[in-house]
Parts: structure tokens; sequence; C-alpha cells
């Protein structure tokens, strides 16, 4: 259905008039078909736990993330790496794998540099001829591509993966950031509205800080209403993927669910970024995951774990961000240590034959879990050092298996 007709309906009848499915016809079948996906992290958003060479060959401890990459370097210097970067980190080969490992998605985090930056932003452009070169090999292998805007103007949660760390966001304070990320939006939908059989979901914002109070979840719901459906003239089959902003599913119990079509809710499982978790037992790693399951299967709106890892510590260096250790050996400040690191990350060669079967039991509970939602995509598909993190690594040790689907321990949560 044309904007213009939604819009003309939506008022003479009122939202809750709208039935639940008009002409929308997504290019997949969210609800009947899962997702079984892995995010290309680290590409075309630095992450300094991704790739720390990048950032220690620097040699400059200042540079944590893709601003200070660009502040603190000559211009030349950074681009000449970021390029070879791009040219190599992800590649069509990674497709090829991807698809052969019978999975259907890919989410792509980007930043909102790679389309507008500003006065006075160090940051370096030429991502979106990768973003295209992503978009061919996803259709030529036949995988759904996420667009996931992945930082926006200002940060929208401090982490370096935002593309600026700080110890407070400051998307959701100044009204000219969150009016960039609109349109920064309606630019994304336009260039790729067209494909919407590739590229069937754009994620909007990834992780905005919920957790810092009203102040952020106020700017966060209008955003989210702001860019439906992306302020497209044209109909429009593309889903937008909204984030939990880190509240429990129940806060959004009857969110954009009467009126709208082809909205879906993103949340993020990880079992590694507080104390008490990275203390878990493997045991109580597996029992978490399965409990999530009564959760996502009740949720009123498709609901896809964007974000999840077999990783049960924060061990990878710099997981915690350029510079700052573990909770899980306690070399992060104010943190109890609860074991060595060795041999719970870096090369998997150095992983014992029971860490290697409680990931696989964990992967499994974890997707087993996440089915009973829309289903899920995995973080990250490769990391330099962080083998537990990387369903490439998975892939080739064995714990994760060839296809998604061929389970070992089906009953585990059970």
């Amino acid at each position: 259905m044309p904007l213009l007709n939604r819009l003309v309906s939506l008022a003479v009848f009122g939202a809750s008039a709208i039935p639940s499915v008009l002409s929308f016809q997504p290019g997949f079948n969210y609800g009947s078909e899962k997702v079984r996906g892995v995010n290309l992290g680290g590409w075309l958003v630095l992450e300094p736990w991704i790739t720390p060479s990048i950032f220690e060959n620097t040699g400059n401890d200042d540079i944590v993330d893709e601003w200070t990459f660009g502040e603190y370097q000559d211009y030349d210097t950074a681009k000449a790496v970021l390029q070879n970067h791009w040219n190599s980190w992800i590649t069509e080969s990674d497709f090829q794998a991807i698809a052969a490992a019978g999975l259907n998605h890919v989410r792509l985090p980007i930043g909102y540099w790679a389309f507008e930056v500003g006065a006075g932003e160090p940051y370096i452009t030429g991502q979106l001829d990768y973003l295209d070169m992503a978009i061919t090999w996803a259709s030529d292998y036949g995988l759904k591509l996420i667009i996931d805007l992945h930082g926006a103007p200002g940060s929208q949660n401090g982490y370096d993966n935002s593309g600026q760390r700080m110890s407070y966001p400051t998307w959701h304070s100044n009204q000219t950031n969150v009016d960039r990320t609109d349109a920064i939006i309606k630019t994304i939908i336009s260039m790729v509205d067209s494909e919407y059989e590739t590229v069937p979901i754009i994620a909007p914002l990834n992780e905005p800080a919920g957790y810092d109070g009203d102040d952020v979840l106020s700017v966060v719901k209008q955003y989210w209403y702001d860019s439906y459906p992306y302020g497209d003239s044209t109909e429009s089959n593309t889903v937008e993927l909204i984030h939990d902003a880190f509240q429990p599913l129940s806060y959004w119990d009857g969110f954009m669910v009467d009126g709208y079509d082809g909205v879906a809710m993103d949340t993020h499982l990880y079992q590694v970024f507080s104390d008490e978790q990275v203390a878990y037992t493997y045991s109580q790693h597996i029992e978490e995951a399965c409990s999530q399951g009564s959760n996502l299967s009740s949720f009123d709106l498709w609901i896809i774990v964007g974000e999840w890892s077999t990783a049960s510590t924060d061990c990878a260096k710099w997981l915690n961000g350029r510079g700052v250790g573990a909770r899980y050996d306690g070399s992060m400040s104010g943190s109890t240590a609860v074991g060595s690191c060795t041999g719970k990350t870096g090369n998997a060669t150095s992983f014992s034959s029971d860490y290697m079967t409680f990931m696989r039991q964990y992967w499994e509970a974890q997707v087993i879990s996440y089915e009973k939602g829309d289903g899920w995509i995995q973080w990250t598909w490769k990391a330099e050092n962080a083998d537990d993190w990387s369903y490439q690594a998975g892939l080739k040790y064995g714990w994760i298996p060839q296809n998604p689907t061929d389970l070992e321990y089906p009953n585990i949560c059970n």
C-alpha cells in the first residue's frame, strides 16, 4: 500500500482499524521460516577486539575507536589501512561460506559516517562501495542482508562499536543528531527499497542505551515511529527491525503492533557482561539460554535474537574496550576474578575438548531457545584472535554444525 494511502487510512480510520497485513510482502517469510544468520562484525565499523592488530599498528594507545582512528592519524595513512581492511576482512568467499553453512541471513553493521560526515567529525568514508558489493554477494548466494545502523551521530550508547567511545552517549539529547539519523535511514531505504528481496530488513539503530532512563527511551520510541515506514512515498516491503534498548520485552508489549506492517523486534542476549554471568557454571549458562524461549515465543511482534555468542567469558582481548581488562580474570578495575582466561579465548587450538563440548551444547541450547521466537543471528562471523566468538572457527573446530539444523543435543532444553 502506498505510504500516502496508509497515512490517509490512518487519519480517517485510526491505527487500530487498519488490518495487520495489507499488501506487505517482505523478501523473507518471517514468522513461518526461521532466521538463521551471522553478523559481519568489525568490517565496515571497526571494533578493537575484533581486529586488535589495526589498533596496535597505530602505535597510539589513545586510538580506541573509529573516531580516534581518524582523529589521531594522518588522513592518508588511516584511509589506506581502512581501504585494505575493507578489501580483505570480508570478501565474496565469506558470503559463499556463510551460505554453504546453511545460513539464510547476514547482518551488516555500518556507521552513519558512511553516508554523511558533519563538520569537525574525523571519520573516513568509502564504506558504501562495500555495502553495494555485500548486497550483490548476498543476492548471488541466496542470502538475505540486514543493513544495521550501528553508529549514530553523538553515539547512541557510548560504546566503541558506535564509532565513538564516551562515558555518556549524546545522540538522544541533541535533536540535530536524531534528525541526521532519521535522514540517513531515509537515504538507506531509498537506496535499497527496490531490492527488498535481498535486503528485506533495515535496523534503524543498534543498541540505544535505554538503561540510561526515560530521557533516552522517549527519544528512542519516537525515533522508532519516525523511521517507519522510512518516509518513502511508494509501497515498501522493507521490515523495520527495532531494538529493545536493553528493556525487558514486557516493556514493549503492544508497541507498533496495531496499524503497522513489517515491524520486528531485535534483542541481544549475551551472558558475559556482568560479574554474575561470567561466574556462571557451564550448566548455568545453558539453563539461562534455555529459559529465554518462553519470553520469545509469546512476544507480539516478530522477534529475532540479533546478537548472541558461544563465548561464556569476557576474556577476549579488548572486548570491554581497548586498554580495558576482563571481569573473568579480575583484570578489569573493580572486578573479582573467577578464573584464568587461558584456554577460554584466542586460538581454538588452546581449547580443551571439554570446553568445546560445552560450546557445542551452549550453541545448540541457544539455537533451540531462540527458534521459539523467529530466529537468530550470531555475533560474529570472524575475529582475529577470539575464536570463542567466531562462527567461522566454530564450523572449523566442530562446536557449530555444518548445517544449523543438525543437532547433537536436541533435548538439551527439556
